[in-house]
């Protein structure tokens, strides 16, 4: 150490005591440093300064002591603080030594600090002194001392709600201390910035407040019809004041005062027909009021008494409807859908709003007679009557629906069917036997049904001496039989009457008169009129129904269903009414007799239901502990409505014209008339566009076009298809249509003939209907006079609910000079002709089949066709071509244009041909004469007058027969119905 003094005596002291220190340490470092035990620091987040208490100081007594002011001292290496070390694993901190010859040093965050990580860190520290030599062995380090470093938040982060939104409902008229609580959080680590301080609703206006802890509740009673529902805005404030992020939603429902119901019932439910099962209600509840319950008690009504006979059933013809519910044959039809080959019903008022349900009115006047053959029933044998009947209220006097009684002279009734005081009641009365003792002739049923102003269905099996009676396929025993004496031995013919009995005791027969008002005099045509609606009534008579054709006559086609997931299937009890229009479901559990009527599904599997409403109704009947009724639940009520099916067009298409010679009229097989009948039905529906069939309408001019309507063929059934004559009756004697009769029992299907048609009826596929009427002849056995017949083709389903369009047909005699020119004749005609998909207008006089048939199948005549209008072509063009070889290239051009329109494609066409007429001549010659007419050129003068002449010198060759039939060959030579001009 070197000392400075004032006196040269000094200095030199200074400097021995300065080199002797020196040389002294230079040899000893005898201590180690030493700092504090223990240090307390605290650090800011986002800082890195660290406020040590103690300060960080090391101290070494191997450093000299400063002995005056006026010496300037220097240490050693020994008693200098090199550095601080840190001891611990991934310490974010750093030691600094400010100043080695006081021991001063630093604490320093390495790295950003987050307090929301690790709010506290410790650690251990030692000083090293400078004291190393060249070996390191001299220097010296202070115990280890404990660092305890707190690292201070700031308030970085905003309150965020742990919910998205909140929801609660409050019953009306009620005051809540809470209603609900929301709730947010803060994520800063200490406490001050991360405690939620307050919250606000930010809403202005409304009854309700927030405290301190998150609770809302209203300041004020709701009421229900003011207000359903309250959305509120609640923000969040942390102790830092900062505001939350995100305010959140609260939403308040108001609920009406609790009163028992169905809850989550819509009240229209709308139903697409073929789509299946449709559930009623799928999120209905019922609301009990948290009143114990023990059992509940719920009937579903689905109510479709408006529709047709009760419900939604086929309405094919009841004969049919016997049919495909396997019934056997013999089933007579006594109130049919009038036609000609049935019109005994004709002028009988009819209820049409019914999907065509054939149902008859009889208001007390009318009444029809079956006209003789039709029934031929013993009561020798079983038979059964059905019928459907809605009568209601009941009178004193006897109401016939069916009677059986005598023609003419007597009053006697054989057997009828009656209504009298609500009472359903059979006459049998026995023929004359050899014992002429007392047997059953009346038997009573008493029946609610029969005055309900309801539709009920009603079977009666009869086999003497008992018979057994079937309401809506339910059996009914008499509660009243009588007996009476046999009619007595009689040859008076008997008179099948509906809607009264015929009674005649003038002696006269009047067969015109079917229906006649009721007097009190003996001489009255009927009596015992009926009052009410009639449908389906039939005798089949040899057999009896069974019940399985009994049920199915009677089932409904749409009605309610119910499919129970098994957990559930067994705490509920579910049960249906015959026609499943109404079901009922009992039980005790609460949650599962919801999931119950939340099964409950309507289903209507008519491929074309009957479009409308079908009213729903729920009544409830809840019980508590004491079995009484304790809570009362209102009706829910209802419906469903039934959308309108996509109607399906039936179209009849094939060949409407076409020639045969009479020899083929008058032949064993006579002229099919339908071989090529085609019967297509299609729906029409609308769809969604896509996205680049709008981007095409967008772009496209034509308004015209309809992206969004397609056309579908579909398959179902027909129930009828009726031909008749367009024109004059058919003659009997010489003329008839005649089907094979084979064919139609094979298909289950039935005919009916008179002279204005026949008619084909029972439900079967379209395409086994096109088998059968390919078959139909025409027969004619005196065509001399003959030169036509038209005939019209129409078919429908379901009782003529869709009826297809009127396809005729027009059928030409060739008659023929001779056998030679009459086997020629048959030669070319072809025996089959292309079917036409599109009915085509009549026009007299051609046969031109239309463009979009099928492909023409090859064949003699077709050749000789093609042959006779090449040649006709060729003609033309020819003369067209001496026209014009005088004139200049584009007046060629042009003339070469109208050439192409006449050159038309004639590969559809089907032409009749009889080689003895001349009339491709006489075309010919008329399609030039056409040409030069628009010609300027003089030389088709010549042109015509050439043809004409040919022409005219053809026709004056040709005997007075032949002129004739080329006359009528005009007007068959083809149908140009579907050319386009």
């Amino acid at each position: 150490m070197r000392v400075r003094g004032n006196t040269p005596f000094a200095s030199a002291v200074g400097l021995v005591l300065g080199l002797l220190c020196a040389v002294e340490a230079a040899k000893v470092n005898k201590h180690k440093p030493w700092i504090e035990t223990t240090y307390h620091g605290i650090v800011t987040e986002n800082d890195d300064k660290v406020l040590l208490d103690p300060p960080l100081i090391a101290l070494d007594k191997d450093a000299p002591l400063r002995y005056a002011e006026s010496f300037e001292v220097t240490l050693t290496e020994e008693g200098e603080i090199c550095g601080f070390r840190i001891h611990g694993q991934n310490v974010p901190f750093e030691a600094v030594v400010l100043d080695k010859s006081t021991g001063e040093g630093v604490l320093r965050a390495k790295d950003k600090l987050d307090c929301e990580l690790q709010k506290e860190h410790t650690f251990t520290i030692q000083a090293y002194d400078c004291g190393e030599g060249p070996d390191g062995t001299n220097m010296k380090k202070s115990h280890k001392a404990t660092v305890h470093i707190q690292v201070n938040d700031i308030n970085e982060y905003a309150p965020v709600f742990k919910e998205k939104s909140y929801k609660a409902t409050v019953i009306e008229g009620k005051k809540y201390d809470s209603i609900l609580k929301v709730e947010a959080v803060d994520a800063d680590c200490s406490f001050q910035f991360s405690q939620i301080c307050n919250y606000e609703i930010v809403t202005p206006d409304v009854p309700f407040t927030v405290d301190k802890d998150g609770f809302i509740k209203n300041t004020e009673k709701l009421s229900y019809g003011k207000e359903r529902m309250y959305k509120l805005t609640v923000t969040a404030y942390d102790c830092g004041k900062n505001r939350a992020s995100e305010d959140v939603l609260v939403k308040i429902s108001v609920k009406p005062t609790c009163k028992p119901s169905w809850q989550g019932f819509n009240k229209r439910i709308e139903y697409e027909p073929g789509t299946g099962s449709l559930a009623l209600f799928p999120s209905m509840h019922l609301e009990t009021c948290d009143e114990p319950i023990t059992s509940i008690r719920a009937n579903i009504e689905l109510e479709t008494n408006h529709i047709g006979k009760g419900c939604d059933r086929d309405t094919y013809s009841e004969k049919s409807l016997h049919k495909l519910c396997g019934a056997s044959t013999g089933t007579v039809e006594l109130l049919p859908a009038p036609s000609s080959a049935a019109n005994w019903t004709v002028g009988l008022p009819t209820d049409n709003g019914h999907d065509s349900d054939q149902v008859f009115e009889f208001n007390g006047t009318q009444a029809i007679k079956v006209p003789e053959g039709m029934v031929s029933t013993s009561l020798k044998e079983p038979f059964t009557i059905s019928v459907w009947m809605r009568h209601g209220p009941g009178a004193h006097e006897k109401e016939t629906i069916l009677c059986n009684s005598d023609k003419t002279e007597m009053n006697r009734h054989h057997y009828s069917l009656y209504v009298h005081n609500c009472r359903l009641i059979m006459l049998l009365r026995q023929d004359p036997s050899e014992a002429e003792n007392y047997k059953p002739a009346e038997f009573h049923w008493k029946l609610d049904q029969a005055c309900d102003k309801e539709w009920h269905h009603y079977v009666l099996n009869i086999e003497f001496p008992t018979v057994s009676l079937f309401v809506d396929g339910t059996t009914f025993e008499p509660f009243l039989v009588t007996e009476d004496y046999p009619l007595h031995s009689s040859k008076i013919e008997s008179q099948l009457t509906i809607g009264a009995c015929w009674q005649d005791n003038s002696g006269h027969d009047n067969d015109t008169e079917s229906v006649s008002e009721p007097t009190s005099g003996g001489n009255a045509k009927m009596a015992q009129f009926f009052r009410g609606n009639l449908a389906g009534l039939m005798i089949r008579s040899g057999k009896l129904e069974n019940k399985k054709v009994i049920d199915c006559l009677y089932t409904c086609k749409e009605g309610l269903d119910v499919q129970l997931p098994e957990e559930i299937a067994s705490a509920v009890k579910v049960e249906f009414n015959p026609n499943q229009s109404s079901l009922t479901v009992e039980g005790d559990d609460i949650d599962a007799f919801d999931k119950v009527m939340q099964h409950i599904s309507y289903l209507n599997s008519r491929q074309f239901p009957t479009p409308g409403i079908r009213h729903l109704r729920i009544s409830t009947t809840v019980k508590c502990f004491n079995e009484e009724s304790c809570v009362s639940v209102p009706d829910a009520e209802g419906y469903v409505m039934v959308l309108q099916p996509e109607e399906p067009k039936i179209s009849l298409s094939g060949i409407d014209h076409f020639a045969r010679s009479a020899a083929e009229f008058e032949s064993q097989e006579g002229v099919t008339l339908f071989p090529e009948l085609r019967i297509v039905s299609t729906i029409t529906r609308e769809v969604e566009a896509d996205a680049e069939s709008e981007a095409a309408e967008g772009t496209d001019d034509d308004p015209t076009v309809q992206e969004t309507v397609v056309s579908e063929e579909i398959m179902h059934n027909l129930d009828t298809c009726e031909v008749s004559v367009v024109g004059d009756e058919l003659d009997g004697e010489h003329e008839g249509l005649e089907v094979d009769m084979s064919q139609l029992q094979q298909h289950s299907l039935e005919m009916s003939s008179s002279n204005l048609g026949l008619v084909i009826t029972g439900v079967n596929t379209m395409a086994n209907y096109e088998q059968v009427l390919h078959l139909i002849r025409y027969k004619n056995w005196h065509t001399e006079a003959l030169f036509d017949r038209k005939f019209k083709l129409v078919c429908s389903e379901l009782n003529g609910r869709y009826i297809s369009n009127d396809f005729k047909v027009e059928v030409n005699v060739i008659h023929t000079a001779n056998p030679v020119e009459q086997a020629n004749n048959a030669m070319v005609q072809p025996n089959f002709i292309n079917p036409v998909h599109h009915a085509s207008l009549d026009l007299s006089g051609h046969n031109l089949v239309n463009a979009h048939q099928a492909s023409v199948v090859p064949s003699a005549a077709t050749i000789v066709i093609v042959v006779c209008v090449s040649f006709l072509v060729f003609m033309i063009i020819l003369g067209v071509f001496r026209v014009r070889a005088a004139h200049q290239g584009t007046m060629r051009d042009q003339e070469s244009g109208k050439e192409n329109e006449m050159d038309w494609d004639d590969s559809a066409l089907t032409i009749t041909v009889n080689p003895m007429e001349t009339y491709e001549d006489q075309h010919s010659s008329e399609e030039e004469e056409e040409e030069e007419e628009e010609s300027e050129d003089g030389e088709e003068e010549d042109d015509i007058t050439s043809a004409e002449s040919e022409s005219s010198e053809d026709e004056e060759g040709a005997e007075p027969e032949d002129q004739q039939a080329a006359s009528r060959q005009q007007q068959l030579e083809w149908d140009d119905s579907t050319l386009t001009y």
